[in-house]
């Protein structure tokens, strides 16, 4: 076996499913344990809905206004459309392939739908959320937003049928769209049936993948749609080969080696940050929403 391939250290599969709000029917693949963050770090939580039929509707279907504070969220659009307001003045509509980055920092007040337009000709949703730990340095850093669409992002060909989509990092001669507080490298990669890959990562970074459609071998594990993994720190080789058409969110970060206390919506470095979070979401101090514009 070649060296510099990762092997496979942890494989977690979650297959129970609950609602956030009334739009989001989500497993919850990824939950940031004292355990398992030093082998995800900076990774904190990623949940994913898988693909499921809405019928039109008038009504907002999504999650209302609440806060964040000490991370930053990142929203995979998969099928359907998600739309995003925020108290810092951050919003907009992704389609299919497009991705929202929202730093909540120093906190942030934030809802999330399915657009409009999604609502009223209803059809097939699916998307995935992933939660990015922030450095104790920049924790209180300024809120902001960025929605980039599928067409803005740069694309490796690994062979005719097989792409690497550079969404944070960079990949050879390829760069992502989004600046992050750490090194951070996501990729979504398209790997045809049939095919063998080897996805170069860093070995200072841990490195995860997600399984969001299709079934094949990940460094000799089989692994099949909804499947997360967790990869052991040696090597700078990811391998992959497709027993059919594959889908997979590819995520290294170099680990954030501090101290960090989650609490609902806020991840901070102590107990008494997380007290004041609470304390300034309550005095109104994160900002709000307003209908046409926002607050801060």
């Amino acid at each position: 076996m070649n060296p510099l391939l990762k092997k496979v250290r942890v494989k977690l599969s979650e297959k129970q499913k609950h609602w956030v709000g009334n739009g989001f029917y989500v497993n919850g693949v990824l939950r940031p344990t004292k355990e398992l963050y030093p082998l995800t770090s900076p990774f904190l939580l990623m949940d994913y809905a898988a693909p499921k039929l809405f019928a039109s509707s008038s009504e907002r279907r999504g999650v209302g206004e609440h806060p964040h504070r000490g991370f930053e969220t990142v929203t995979f659009a998969l099928q359907g459309e998600i739309e995003h307001r925020d108290s810092a003045g951050g919003g907009g509509i992704i389609a299919p392939g497009g991705v929202q980055w929202m730093t909540a920092g120093k906190g942030i007040i934030h809802d999330e739908y399915h657009s409009p337009s999604f609502s009223k000709a209803g059809g097939v949703f699916e998307m995935i959320q992933l939660w990015v730990n922030l450095p104790k340095a920049y924790k209180l850093s300024p809120a902001k937003y960025q929605g980039v669409t599928s067409e803005e992002f740069s694309v490796y060909e690994l062979s005719k049928g097989s792409s690497l989509k550079i969404i944070a990092g960079d990949y050879h001669d390829r760069q992502g769209k989004f600046k992050t507080f750490s090194a951070i490298d996501i990729f979504q990669a398209k790997i045809s049936k049939g095919e063998s890959h080897n996805i170069e990562v860093k070995e200072s970074m841990n490195t995860l993948a997600f399984i969001i459609s299709g079934e094949g071998f990940i460094a000799e594990e089989l692994v099949k749609e909804g499947e997360f993994v967790i990869l052991e720190s040696k090597g700078s080789l990811l391998e992959i080969n497709s027993k059919s058409d594959m889908n997979i969110l590819i995520l290294s970060g170099q680990p954030i080696k501090e101290p960090f206390v989650a609490h609902g919506p806020f991840v901070m470095s102590t107990k008494d940050e997380i007290y004041e979070a609470i304390l300034d979401y309550q005095s109104g101090s994160m900002g709000k929403i307003l209908d046409g514009k926002n607050e801060s």
